[in-house]
């Protein structure tokens, strides 16, 4: 039975508005590139809907758009290079899922996927939904010039993998045996959450043309609210309503795991989520009210409650 979400309590209009937008726009092109297609792989197609249309913060396609948004890029082309790392983002969450890694029953207020269907299903869903991201990329009716394209695939790969998201996921599973200092699990979170995070912001830069040289602020930003972000994360764990998170919670006390919290104590760990993001907003003082987005995004990230 999916369980009902509260809002996140007071939202910034200006966030709301974007958040409650990008998420109609990237269910709406999901919907858009995955029509069930009427024959032996529509079990497929359908596991790929179930999970991604109608679930998450959508906050990676938001910071695309949002990144994009300060070059005078189409914001459907910016949302549909979002949905590609969504593609990425949502695959992983149906592998993390699976028995043979965390063994979750709960994804966005409803049974994951492995449930709903089952085990080989959901493997293949993740797979093809991986395959799906860089099709996207590779669209040249998308963005014509090769360039462009290509250094939105090399990014997307790169914190996708080993030396990424993938990577960071591996670690974490290590963690459940071994036990890390605060620079490892500092680390370990780079890559599992803010990797993605990070491609995000550096996508919408691409987008933009904007010179890679000229990033170095944008990347601090992404640094630092991907590092917020997993800091919150930590905390709703520990102190969060599983109705309101719509997932699993407590899983890392439980199988041992060291985090911000285990390691800084509640107070702490609060303290510094809230100083990187005051650091990240201080990363847009080159910015005018163009970017008011962005810091309501960073602020959001301390706020949310799931």
């Amino acid at each position: 039975m999916t369980l009902e979400l509260a809002p996140d309590p007071q939202p910034d209009p200006l966030l709301a508005e974007a958040l409650a937008r990008t998420q109609r726009d990237v269910d709406a092109c999901f919907d858009r590139l995955l029509p069930v297609p009427g024959d032996a792989r529509d079990q497929l197609y359908l596991a790929m809907r179930y999970a991604a249309i109608g679930g998450g913060k959508r906050l990676r396609p938001l910071l695309v758009a949002a990144v994009a948004a300060l070059f005078g890029v189409d914001r459907s082309v910016a949302v549909r290079v979002g949905c590609a790392i969504e593609a990425i983002h949502v695959y992983s969450l149906i592998h993390d899922d699976l028995p043979c890694m965390d063994d979750d029953a709960l994804r966005h207020g409803k049974p994951t996927l492995h449930i709903a269907y089952d085990e080989a299903t959901a493997v293949l869903a993740g797979d093809a939904l991986h395959a799906l991201a860089f099709d996207i990329l590779a669209d040249q009716t998308l963005i014509g010039d090769p360039g462009i394209r290509i250094e939105l695939v090399r990014t997307l790969a790169t914190a996708s993998g080993a030396g990424g998201m993938a990577g960071g996921q591996m670690m974490d599973m290590v963690a459940e045996t071994t036990s890390f200092d605060l620079p490892t699990v500092t680390r370990l979170q780079q890559l599992k959450t803010g990797a993605l995070l990070s491609a995000a912001v550096e996508m919408g830069a691409i987008l933009g043309r904007f010179s890679p040289d000229g990033r170095t602020h944008l990347r601090g930003y992404a640094r630092d609210i991907g590092l917020a972000f997993q800091i919150i994360d930590d905390l709703l764990d520990t102190e969060g309503d599983q109705h309101v998170a719509g997932k699993t919670l407590r899983k890392d006390e439980v199988a041992g795991k060291q985090t911000f919290v285990s390691l800084l104590g509640p107070d702490r760990a609060r303290a510094q989520a809230h100083m990187l993001v005051d650091q990240a907003i201080g990363y847009l003082a080159s910015h005018g009210k163009e970017a008011d987005l962005l810091r309501a995004i960073a602020r959001y990230i301390v706020a949310r409650d799931r």
